[in-house]
C-alpha cells in the first residue's frame, strides 16, 4: 500500500518583522534542510485556528522572532499499515529537521490508480510527487535508465 502523509512542523525564524516575511523565510529554510535528500517533500503553509475557530496566520511573531506552522507532505511506498507510513515519514523528515517539533496530521491511503482513499478531499487524486522511501517500485527501475540517458544527452550538449 502507498500512503500520502502530512506532517506539521513548527519552524523558528529570527530577525523578521512581519508574518509574511516569516513564512517565506521558514519555507526557504525548510527547503534547504530537506534538499537534496528529500526534495520530493512538498512544503506549504500550515493552517492555524483560534479556540473560537477563527483562522489565524501560520506565523506568530514576537520581538522580531517567529514560530511558523508548515505542512510537509510526502508519499511513502510499499507499507503494510498507515501507522507504518506515518512513522517512516516522521523519521525521514525528522532526521533532516534537527530540533524541529513534528506532528503527523493525517495519513491517506493511495489506491493503485493514484486516487486517495479515505477521509481525503480528493485533491490528491492522480498526484504522485514522492519517491519511494520504503521498498522498491517497478516504475522506478524503468525510469533510471531513461534518467541516465537524459544526463548523457545534457553532457553532450555542454561539450
Amino acid at each position: 500500500m502507498d500512503c500520502r502523509v502530512v506532517v506539521e512542523a513548527a519552524i523558528p525564524v529570527y530577525d523578521v518583522e512581519t508574518a509574511d516575511e516569516a513564512v517565506r523565510i521558514a519555507i526557504s529554510k525548510t527547503g534547504e534542510m530537506l534538499n537534496p535528500d528529500l526534495n520530493y517533500v512538498e512544503i506549504s503553509m500550515g493552517a492555524r485556528t483560534s479556540p473560537d475557530g477563527e483562522q489565524l496566520t501560520p506565523a506568530f511573531v514576537v520581538a522580531d522572532e517567529a514560530l511558523v506552522a508548515l505542512e510537509l507532505e510526502m508519499t511513502v511506498f510499499n507499507v503494510e499499515r498507515e501507522e507504518h507510513a506515518a512513522r517512516i515519514a516522521r523519521k525521514e523528515i525528522g532526521q533532516r529537521l534537527h530540533d524541529i517539533p513534528l506532528k503527523v496530521l493525517r495519513v491517506e491511503s493511495l489506491e493503485e490508480d493514484g486516487d486517495v482513499r479515505g477521509d481525503g478531499d480528493g485533491g490528491e487524486a492522480g498526484r504522485d510527487a514522492g519517491r519511494p522511501v520504503h521498498g522498491t517500485d517497478a516504475a522506478e527501475e524503468e525510469l533510471l535508465p531513461e534518467f541516465e540517458e537524459m544526463v548523457e544527452d545534457e553532457r553532450e550538449r555542454d561539450r
